[in-house]
């Protein structure tokens, strides 16, 4: 019974980090894909003030924005032609991960009042 029990703790807290994101393939992501590259090297400092700082950003909104841009959501105001191509090929998890990443990095955005 132990043995089971181990299991399926392992497997839950396996569940619950991926459900999440994981924040080491989001990194990995971040580089291959050259999110740096417009928003900065420590993704908070966008070379256009138009674009979002995203180092410290809440995960949902992350994950929802990088949803809508690869949806070309124009409801929601995600249909940048250069975002959508980024995040075309980039699968549900790939989003939570790189969400998991850039919601960990330090931020100058104020989180509270």
């Amino acid at each position: 019974m132990t043995k089971l029990l181990a299991a399926l703790v392992c497997a839950t807290v396996s569940f619950s980090a991926s459900a999440a994101g994981n924040i080491n393939t989001g990194k990995a992501l971040a580089e291959k894909y050259s999110c740096a590259t417009c928003h900065g090297k420590d993704y908070g400092s966008p070379i256009d003030p138009s674009y979002p700082k995203l180092a410290g950003q809440h995960r949902d909104y992350l994950e929802h924005a990088l949803t809508a841009y690869k949806r070309g959501d124009k409801a929601n105001g995600r249909n940048n032609a250069i975002m959508t191509g980024q995040v075309k090929p980039l699968s549900n998890q790939d989003i939570k991960d790189l969400a998991a990443y850039l919601h960990s990095l330090p931020t100058t955005l104020v989180t509270h009042r």
